[in-house]
């Protein structure tokens, strides 16, 4: 089975800023322009699953206007990380002491305080298992954090000790990537 991920389009934010789970808008027109083309590939009868954030709610209302015959449902586990204290800052502005800490210890430290990458991985896992478990082809409307632990995941890794084996990678806004399950 496939389970393809769709990263939402381009935020309405400054480059350069930690924004995981901060909540922020997305361009509506470049948003359009991905559901029309996302709409054209997925197989019918095909289960979408959305981040609860409006960036990519946003993707799965137009999709939904596009394709009425897929089923739609949130799922928490498909948001970006929370990088707690640091979301809203510049990358460039949170002290070098933050990112030696997080990197010395990088499955398990939280960096910002909220949540760590082995946590997050572990959030991403439970819904990599319901579609493996599901039988069935899905989709995911989600963030480059979580198509990155999805990678991952597909070459069998769900926790990391080091910040080498983190993917640098992912999708661009309003592009999507396809796993065997």
């Amino acid at each position: 089975m496939k389970l393809w991920l769709a990263r939402h389009a381009q935020p309405l934010i400054e480059s350069g800023v930690c924004y995981g789970a901060t909540d922020v808008a997305v361009s509506e027109s470049l948003t359009r322009q991905a559901a029309q083309t996302l709409a054209q590939i997925i197989p019918q009868a095909t289960k979408v699953s959305s981040s609860p954030l409006q960036r990519c709610e946003l993707l799965t209302q137009y999709l939904r206007g596009l394709r009425p015959d897929l089923t739609y449902k949130t799922d928490a586990r498909l948001a970006e990380m929370n990088f707690g204290c640091w979301e809203g800052w510049r990358w460039d502005a949170i002290a070098p002491q933050a990112y030696d800490d997080w990197t010395g210890a990088f499955g398990t430290h939280r960096f910002g305080g909220h949540e760590s990458v082995n946590e997050f991985m572990q959030r991403v896992t439970g819904a990599w298992l319901d579609v493996h478990r599901s039988g069935r082809d899905a989709v995911w409307i989600t963030h480059a954090g979580v198509m990155r632990a999805a990678s991952l995941l597909a070459r069998g890794v769900h926790q990391l000790d080091q910040a080498s084996q983190w993917p640098r990678e992912a999708p661009g806004f309003g592009a999507w990537c396809v796993f065997d399950v």
